[in-house]
């Protein structure tokens, strides 16, 4: 925790009779943008700032003098990225670090979708009030960072913080406190920054609450009580994975079956014979199988799609426009839910077995998930992300769906999938990412 914690807790509430006048502001129209989940940012405007009194001023100025290595290494920590960087990066290293988070992209997408909706509903706030930062009320103000090119109040920091760790909070309950204490730094580091106040936790934890309750109602705590069907083209097993996935309630598609692939040729026709030779005859070298295991890992399943898109944004400054980077990462993890859902649609549609089933000399580089083969998750789940990658940063879009083209092959390199699980696959994850992409063309940020 930051030292000096107590002290820094004083609001910084400048006058509202300064108004924010600076040029190139950042998104002055963003607090109208669509929300994901709550009706709109006005509906959770917050109360106006209080009137300032002369000494407010001088209370900034004594604080940043003050700030010792500590602080200033906290101010850096959560000044990196965007706003809600830190709490997708926080994640991504409980993954890599090989902690098992039950439905991830669950946990992805109601976080970045609470941190997208609570900047947008600060944004609303900030250009409705106009409030000045601390330096532009005092030129001669010293800060520890460079002046947001915004309205100062609310924090947006302090609203994707609220967001966050309540939500975190609700996927983690025996984390709660600790994850209130980061929102609650992740606020006052730009109070010790002197660059506003940390106005704001209370808005994010407000929005919060509202994707909390989406997310309790989504159907992703059913119990799968069927039976596993019977026949020559049939999956095998006792415990099919996902088996409920169909009935979550999808982000954006109108149900789970909206893009549903054609149904699989017959088992014991050429075509698939063909396919299941071509899977077992492939030559599995180092460099394939290496990709192969990449891709099975928790870097190819989730978290260096997230680094993709902040690499990227901190190479064209996204990361200093908090609603355009929290649009970006809302928009990577709730095509991968909608995507997952109609992926496993297609898979307990049909219940297609897996290469080595059909055909028991076939060895799979490594465990074969324990669900249907047809269509692949991969290639779907792939496929969606990275067409919106694409249509988010289009200078990367020849890149970004050659990795997604590649994290599809792996499966037949890995002998678990035959080729048409790829197709199909790649066709599904293209269709629900469209849709996505015609949301966001009519959302207000283009």
């Amino acid at each position: 925790m930051l030292s000096g914690f107590s002290r820094a807790c004083a609001l910084i509430l400048l006058s509202g009779s300064f108004a924010f006048a600076q040029s190139d502001q950042i998104e002055p129209k963003a607090g109208t943008w669509k929300t994901w989940i709550i009706t709109s940012g006005k509906d959770f405007r917050v109360p106006p700032p209080p009137d300032t009194s002369a000494t407010e001023l001088e209370q900034v100025r004594e604080l940043v003098a003050k700030n010792d290595a500590q602080v200033a290494a906290k101010i850096t920590f959560w000044d990196a990225g965007s706003p809600g960087y830190r709490w997708i990066d926080l994640v991504n290293n409980r993954l890599l670090a090989n902690q098992t988070i039950p439905n991830a992209h669950r946990v992805y997408t109601y976080l970045t979708m609470a941190v997208y909706d609570a900047t947008v509903a600060a944004w609303e706030s900030k250009y409705f009030y106009n409030r000045p930062r601390p330096r532009e009320v005092d030129t001669t103000l010293p800060t520890a960072l460079p002046t947001p090119r915004s309205p100062g109040y609310p924090s947006e920091h302090a609203a994707a913080a609220g967001a966050a760790a309540t939500v975190l909070a609700y996927f983690f309950p025996d984390e709660a406190s600790s994850f209130q204490a980061m929102a609650e730094e992740a606020a006052q580091s730009r109070v010790l920054a002197g660059v506003q106040s940390s106005a704001g936790l209370e808005l994010g934890r407000r929005v919060a609450q509202q994707v909390i309750a989406r997310a309790k109602a989504d159907g992703s705590d059913a119990v799968w009580t069927g039976t596993v069907p019977t026949g020559p083209c049939m999956w095998v097993g006792d415990k099919p994975a996902n088996a409920t996935v169909p009935n979550w309630k999808p982000i954006l598609l109108e149900a789970a079956d909206e893009f549903r692939p054609p149904t699989p040729p017959d088992c014991k026709s050429a075509a698939v014979k063909a396919e299941t030779d071509a899977v077992r005859q492939f030559e599995r070298k180092f460099p394939n199988s290496y990709k192969a295991f990449y891709w099975q890992s928790p870097s190819g399943l989730f978290t260096d799609w997230y680094d993709y898109a902040s690499k990227w944004m901190f190479e064209d400054k996204t990361d200093s426009n908090p609603p355009r980077a929290a649009r970006a990462y809302a928009m990577l993890a709730a095509v991968y839910y909608d995507a997952f859902i109609a992926s496993n649609d297609g898979k307990y549609a049909y219940w297609y077995l897996r290469p080595n089933m059909l055909d028991p000399s076939i060895t799979p580089l490594f465990a074969v998930p324990a669900h249907p083969s047809y269509p692949s998750n991969h290639s779907t789940l792939s496929t969606a992300r990275c067409e919106v990658l694409a249509y988010l940063f289009p200078d990367q879009a020849e890149f970004i769906r050659t990795v997604g083209k590649e994290a599809g092959d792996s499966r037949i390199w890995a002998g678990i999938h035959y080729e048409m699980d790829n197709r199909a696959g790649a066709a599904l994850g293209k269709a629900v990412a469209g849709k996505f992409i015609e949301r966001a063309k009519k959302d207000g940020a283009d």
